[in-house]
């Protein structure tokens, strides 16, 4: 099966902090995996380092034969909730899943975007600005303008955050039904029920040796 992701012994340092020790990782095309692990033990920077926003101290990673985060290529195919997200300001909630099913050339009119404020309790919420919006919202409407968008890998850090059981039992199947489509997954998790609803196959993490 075709390798989507290949992480080959990647250290990452702060100073004289190491935050991953030599991490091998393979993930196949239409797999699903979840990066599981006390907090600090580097999921969100081998996420970061998947993407292309954070370079590695030592080691090489390629997403579909590429190196990550290079050129617009990458990011017609990558989808991910990692970095912090940054609003147009004057648009709305819907405005905003408008224009990405548009700038990926998808239409927004096709029902995708109702299907997902449906499943993430958006619908009510589509005619606000995001700057007024929740924690939970906002959680909520940067999941939904990710999964909006095509892509071969969603690289998502721990999407179960601040959602409430239903939510999340729709997000997880969501999920299930992007991969058994064909698409990739690599998600940070700390809820163990949620994981096994998207079917994702675990992958410990755990702190360096000081």
């Amino acid at each position: 099966m075709t390798s989507a992701v290949d992480v080959q012994q990647v250290t990452v340092t702060y100073g004289s902090t190491v935050v991953l020790d030599g991490i091998d990782l393979q993930v196949s095309e239409g797999a699903a995996v979840a990066l599981v692990g006390e907090n600090g033990a580097g999921k969100s920077t081998l996420l970061r380092c998947i993407t292309g926003l954070q370079q590695p101290s030592d080691g090489d990673i390629s997403v579909f034969d590429a190196a990550p985060g290079r050129g617009s290529h990458f990011w017609q195919q990558v989808a991910t909730t990692v970095e912090s997200p940054s609003w147009y300001q004057g648009l709305t909630v819907r405005e905003h899943l408008d224009l990405v099913r548009v700038v990926n050339g998808d239409d927004p009119g096709d029902g995708h975007i109702d299907e997902l404020c449906r499943a993430l309790g958006l619908t009510g919420l589509s005619d606000s600005l995001p700057i007024t919006l929740s924690s939970g919202q906002r959680q909520r409407f940067l999941l939904a303008a990710t999964l909006v968008r095509p892509s071969r890998l969603l690289v998502l850090d721990e999407p179960e955050q601040r959602l409430d059981s239903r939510i999340k039992h729709a997000i997880a199947a969501h999920l299930r039904s992007y991969v058994e489509a064909g698409g990739t997954l690599i998600m940070a998790s700390h809820d163990d029920a949620f994981r096994v609803g998207v079917g994702a196959d675990e992958v410990l993490l755990t702190r360096p040796e000081s």
